[in-house]
């Protein structure tokens, strides 16, 4: 069966451990309710999420994506039918990727808008 996969980017507003242990909580559930599984790279100056399941279900969570006021600037960076899927045990993945993926001052400098599909997929595929 199809599957969808997107992944989107935005910029945390208000982040801290409390609202990061917050979202993947109800994202643990939801997704786990929702057959969608992903995962989510999240530091202060960063939102990068992969989401994947059936079509239906990721077009829903992008919709609430989006209207999500612990972010903005979300921007669709990738969507796609996949026939597997990336994280398959995963609900949500939480990695905060540190040491290899942009720093600050390069996502500051449009280091994401730059950045193909294909990097940003690989990413995913690191985790």
């Amino acid at each position: 069966m199809p599957l969808m996969q997107l992944i989107y980017v935005s910029r945390p507003f208000g982040f801290d451990e409390q609202v990061l242990s917050h979202i993947l909580f109800r994202a643990r559930h939801n997704n786990a309710r929702d057959e969608i599984t992903g995962a989510l790279v999240c530091r202060a100056d960063i939102y990068l999420q992969l989401i994947e399941g059936p079509k239906a279900a990721i077009e829903a969570l992008y919709v609430k994506i989006r209207a999500d006021d612990r972010h903005v600037e979300v921007r669709k960076c990738l969507q796609r039918v996949v026939t597997e899927r990336m994280f398959p045990n995963w609900s949500m993945r939480h990695d905060p990727v540190q040491s290899w993926m942009w720093s600050e001052a390069q996502v500051h400098n449009g280091a994401v808008d730059r950045a193909t599909a294909a990097e940003i997929l690989e990413i995913f595929h690191r985790l």
